[in-house]
């Protein structure tokens, strides 16, 4: 259970400038990652477990498939597969899966989505409270908590369903899930995203909640589209990593590596240790590699596989790449979702690789996917203002955006009582398990962690913008007040944005000057700039502009221009006021 942390002591750490803090953190990161005990490997071990064992279970109880004992005569069943969407849709919307755990700031309990969405009062998030009917407002009612429920309910039900009994050409006669038993689950999963959208990214509706639709189309053509599905996340991974950013997401994972025990290979992905932490030419290699895996062995599977030899070559090729990423128990967590895609490599490319896409029938198949598979990611990487990550399916590529709170005085110990949620703040959980030391260092490997990625290197001089050296004010990643206030986190920076501010500050009521907010939006992939803006709680926003990415690139993971980091663009709508106790900060207009 003991962190490995820096060799420095809790009392020294705190007298610490914030810059030799971050150097002491991202120092000890390259070597040690988030330092994770091993005992939490082993949660997330055991909960991988629980996701098979439980998913088998649940599934070998449809009428006719056998005991989950004999599941080597029914695991390739078309019905399986519907059904395994099913159970992960609500595997993930419970809070079992991405964003759970230590390794989310998210240590005691180890979950949030159902403690809070069940719960009455806890803030929730339209995504259009002014364009769409009855969702105004930012407080949980009894009418979501119901329709919440009713989500847990249908789903429930649906994995619950029989086969319908229809033959499907080379296997039992089981049949698939009748479409119309997914109606009350499709039905209350859209009313909640629509009052509340943070409750529908965690379902991950952009995959189960699409493939749902897909269930209304006849064996064949529910198949291709299971695949053409697969082939739009594959492919828009891969259009992700095409920035700058992704050596840096790579050289931070291997750090984090548990099978990776070698300092000697850590160190490796840096330039210089402890010098020179901007990526070396490895993590630049790998990431093309993976970039390169993510089109090409799909564009074979989905265009070209016959279900032969060379189709079950790429099968494997693919099953261990996602073996890789979940053996690395990346932050975030989606360890479930990448078990997902082994389980559909081996089911839909090989148990049905006979299906493929040139057998399509009904051209409604493409009517029905094309707006999400094509529309929402190519909007999300041209305005990856409008469209989350997770929908725009730029995953886990280190351009998102993201977002830092700063607090002086008691403000945070007034958001933390002002708030209806069912855990603390990430460092208070830690204090139940640590010495007062101990918990400050471990839940310090967050920022840690945000300044190993380039846009983190971004944030460290708008940090100094805002605050100009200011060592007594309080900085905590964005990720942590949305695990807090809405209870869920997964990297989605608009979960944290000015929205969440504002809801906020109506509970709370700050000062002015009390808490900033710093919101850094992704890059557009036809752009080298990345737009920012910085708000206060009581005045709303003070000032928005744009930061290059080559300046991220050239910098590293600490502040090195105090409040003078180059901004562009610069418009301020209320002069930058100082923090109590502060000169005047001069800003652009």
């Amino acid at each position: 259970m003991k962190p490995a942390l820096p060799p420095v002591d809790g009392a020294a750490f705190r007298a610490l400038p914030r810059r030799e803090r971050l150097q002491t953190l991202t120092r000890h990161w390259v070597e040690n990652g988030f330092g994770t005990p091993y005992a939490v490997y082993l949660f997330y071990v055991v909960k991988c477990l629980l996701y098979v064992g439980v998913a088998a279970l649940a599934i070998s109880a449809t009428p006719g498939l056998g005991p989950v004992t004999d599941l080597a005569s029914w695991w390739s069943e078309p019905i399986v597969y519907q059904k395994l969407i099913v159970f992960t849709l609500l595997w993930e919307i419970v809070g079992l899966g991405c964003g759970s755990g230590p390794l989310s700031s998210r240590f005691v309990p180890p979950i949030g989505s159902v403690l809070y969405w069940l719960r009455p009062g806890t803030v929730r998030l339209p995504p259009w409270p002014d364009k769409v009917p009855l969702t105004r407002g930012d407080r949980r009612t009894g009418a979501d908590v119901l329709l919440y429920a009713a989500v847990l309910g249908s789903g429930a039900w649906l994995l619950s369903r029989p086969g319908d009994g229809s033959p499907v050409p080379g296997f039992g006669d089981v049949g698939l899930i009748d479409p119309a038993a997914a109606v009350p689950l499709i039905v209350s999963l859209a009313a909640i995203g629509l009052r509340d959208k943070t409750v529908f990214l965690a379902a991950r509706g952009e995959q189960y909640g699409l493939s749902l639709l897909l269930f209304f189309f006849p064996y064949g053509d529910m198949f291709i589209g299971f695949q053409l599905v697969m082939l739009a996340l594959w492919w828009g991974a891969a259009t992700s990593k095409l920035n700058h950013h992704f050596p840096f997401v790579v050289a931070t994972m291997m750090s984090n590596a548990p099978l990776l025990p070698s300092r000697r290979l850590k160190r490796a992905f840096y330039r210089d240790h402890p010098h020179d932490l901007r990526p070396s030419r490895l993590p630049f290699v790998l990431a093309h590699v993976g970039t390169l895996t993510e089109y090409l062995v799909p564009l074979y599977l989905v265009f070209l596989g016959d279900g032969g030899r060379w189709t079950w070559a790429a099968v494997l090729y693919m099953a261990v790449f996602h073996l890789h990423i979940l053996s690395t128990v990346p932050m975030g967590v989606p360890l479930e979702w990448n078990i997902f895609f082994v389980f559909s490599l081996f089911h839909l490319f090989g148990a049905h690789g006979d299906v493929t896409v040139w057998q399509l029938e009904s051209p409604w198949l493409l009517v029905v996917l094309l707006p999400s598979l094509l529309f929402l990611p190519v909007l999300g990487n041209l305005r990856p203002d409008l469209v989350s990550f997770l929908p725009a399916m730029r995953y886990y590529a280190g351009n998102w955006a993201t977002t830092a709170w700063v607090f002086t005085g008691d403000a945070l110990d007034r958001l933390t009582a002002g708030l209806t949620t069912s855990n603390r703040l990430a460092p208070h959980q830690l204090e139940t398990l640590y010495d007062p030391d101990t918990a400050l260092m471990t839940a310090s490997k967050i920022q840690g962690w945000r300044a190993m990625h380039s846009h983190g290197r971004a944030h460290n001089g708008l940090i100094d913008r805002v605050t100009d050296g200011q060592d007594d004010a309080v900085v905590l990643d964005g990720e942590l007040i949305a695990g807090f206030a809405l209870g869920w986190n997964f990297g989605e920076g608009h979960l944290h944005d000015d929205q969440l501010l504002r809801a906020v500050q109506a509970r709370c009521g700050f000062a002015p000057g009390e808490v900033r907010l710093i919101c850094l939006e992704g890059q557009p992939i036809h752009r080298q700039t990345q737009a920012y803006e910085i708000h206060d709680a009581a005045l709303g926003m003070l000032e928005n502009g744009h930061v290059t990415v080559r300046d991220m690139l050239t910098r590293q993971p600490w502040p090195t221009d105090g409040p003078d980091y180059p901004v562009h663009g610069v418009r301020s709508l209320h002069p930058l006021r100082p923090l109590p106790g502060q000169p005047p900060v001069e800003t652009a207009s």
